[in-house]
């Protein structure tokens, strides 16, 4: 027989799992679906979930950002739209000159812009079904969630050749280029 006591303690127990649970997806790690065929080949247009690594550190400062390189797939709430985020790459980081897509903007000079400190520069890996930076121009730092380190395809079956939902590692592919 339960009794008061014990549903009382159980409930708090539950509660603390939730809080624990809560304050890991908020500040530490999310696994969250993506949509939309701007990263594709890394990311799958639908059914694909990413592992977000979510360091503070990473993103919230005032110089280069720490742990954060060219190349690194990230999570960002969208600049004009914050309660949308967006998974992209990133192309520039501060003080990088970079040069914006010409189709944009007949305009030479317009074509190249410098990253000024506390941003970076953001592109899809499909640049042709990609709203990125070359639109939204330069996304602040604060407006990175976090750093994508893997993924799982939930499109593959459930185990294929060892591998669980197509699990992979998310890799920086700029390194060493």
């Amino acid at each position: 027989m339960i009794t008061g006591g014990k549903i009382i303690q159980r409930t708090t127990t539950l509660l603390k799992c939730f809080c624990l649970l809560h304050q890991v997806h908020v500040h530490l790690y999310e696994f969250t679906q993506t949509r939309g065929e701007s990263m594709l080949p890394t990311l799958a247009p639908q059914n694909d979930f990413v592992h977000v690594l979510k360091h503070r550190k990473l993103v919230h400062t005032v110089g280069p950002p720490r742990g954060l390189q060219i190349g690194d797939c990230v999570v960002l709430m969208k600049p004009h739209d914050s309660s949308q985020r967006v998974c992209k790459r990133i192309t520039g980081l501060p003080g990088d000159l970079i040069q914006v897509d010409p189709s944009y903007d007949n305009d030479f000079e317009n074509c190249f812009i410098k990253v000024p400190r506390g941003h970076v520069w953001v592109t899809g890996d499909n640049l042709s079904y990609s709203l990125d930076s070359r639109s939204y121009s330069v996304v602040p730092l604060g407006l990175i969630v976090g750093k994508v380190v893997a993924a799982n395809d939930f499109n593959k079956p459930f185990y294929n050749n060892g591998i669980i939902f197509g699990y992979r590692r998310i890799i920086n592919n700029y390194i060493n280029v």
